[in-house]
């Protein structure tokens, strides 16, 4: 029986993009000889690097903008080929519904969520709207457009502190903690808001919360998802920040999670109505803070979570008894599956 051919779409224009490739690089030596995989690497720039520079890229653990041959949309010609596609992005045009766009008119499966899912997922503001709509408690939030700063920056300054420190300020699309910063004291408020204003034309900003614990679960499933355990990340710095997420040593994650029966029940029927409530598919990581009065909040909802060997995701479902290449076994059949039900009426199969 011939392999399933995978494309690994990988890289892109993020912040996010080393991770991507790590993630990658992850899944090409797990699967080993039992899919046909080929990375294909999007440089920064947008641009989509043949077979043999991906490759390359891979090994170096970044494409810089402008090394790739064809656009990335005129580059899905290279996709017909395939069975299925992996977009094993992060971030902004990768993870925002953008890819799974194009990917949806070429007509091709792809692992994780649609159009609609990745789109509101991706937004923190749209996001925690809906999950607010929804019901789900969440920790306090305060959307602020670039426009609202340049038209009056003092009035946005007063109606955040009004909301008392600490706060987070964080920009509305991207992820791995890049451009968020904590705001302890209000001289720190202005900085911080340009921060977030550099990667976004919208930012959040959050309520700081004292002696939290941070909780995550793993989703997998389409229209019957299923949970992980709840695992629990420990760290030492002052909030969980880029560096600390990705070198080695700075965090500590604990699964199962040392917390109640009950409790875990909650944090699973929590995941799963807010994977319903945002209509995702294949994948997710929904993370919590449990308040020290016992208080379980939604933090972020995370459609194509980290997905090395040591990120929390794939680790989670190791606990559950599911290794990382039936992980990713898994993940590829349930987009084969959702590309067969999800079809428009009258028409056809590739």
């Amino acid at each position: 029986m011939a392999r399933l051919r995978l494309l690994l779409l990988c890289g892109g224009q993020s912040e996010e993009h080393e991770v991507s490739l790590l993630s990658a690089r992850s899944v090409l030596a797990a699967v080993g000889d039992t899919m046909q995989v080929t990375p294909l690497v999007i440089d920064r720039s947008g641009r989509l690097l043949e077979p043999e520079s991906s490759l390359r890229a891979l090994a170096a653990g970044s494409a810089p903008a402008g090394s790739g041959t064809a656009g990335f949309a005129a580059g899905l010609a290279l996709a017909t080929d395939f069975d299925a596609v992996f977009p094993l992005l992060h971030g902004p045009n990768g993870e925002d519904g953008s890819v799974q766009g194009l990917l949806r008119l070429a007509g091709l499966p792809f692992v994780g969520s649609d159009i609609l899912g990745s789109a509101v997922a991706m937004d923190k503001i749209m996001m925690k709207s809906v999950l607010a709509a929804g019901g789900l408690p969440q920790v306090p939030f305060v959307a602020v457009s670039r426009h609202d700063w340049n038209t009056d920056s003092q009035a946005v300054l007063d109606r955040l502190l009004a909301c008392g420190l600490p706060l987070f300020v964080k920009p509305a699309n991207l992820g791995s903690s890049v451009g968020i910063s904590r705001v302890s004291d209000a001289a720190e408020l202005v900085p911080a808001l340009k921060l977030a204003f550099s990667y976004d034309r919208r930012v959040i900003v959050e309520q700081g919360l004292q002696g939290i614990r941070e909780l995550e679960i793993g989703v997998l499933g389409n229209d019957a998802p299923k949970t992980s355990p709840v695992g629990e990340i420990r760290f030492h710095s002052e909030f969980y920040d880029y560096d600390t997420k990705y070198s080695a040593g700075q965090a500590d994650l604990h699964i199962p999670a040392d917390i109640s029966s009950e409790l875990a029940r909650e944090c699973q029927r929590l995941a799963l109505e807010a994977f319903s409530l945002l209509d995702l598919a294949g994948l997710a990581r929904v993370d919590f803070f449990l308040t020290d009065r016992g208080e379980l909040l939604l933090n972020e909802v995370n459609t194509m979570p980290g997905f090395t060997t040591t990120s929390m995701y794939p680790r989670l479902w190791q606990a559950a008894g599911l290794s990382y290449a039936e992980l990713v076994g898994e993940l590829v059949t349930l987009g084969l599956e959702r590309s067969r039900f999800s079809r428009p009426a009258g028409t056809s199969s590739r």
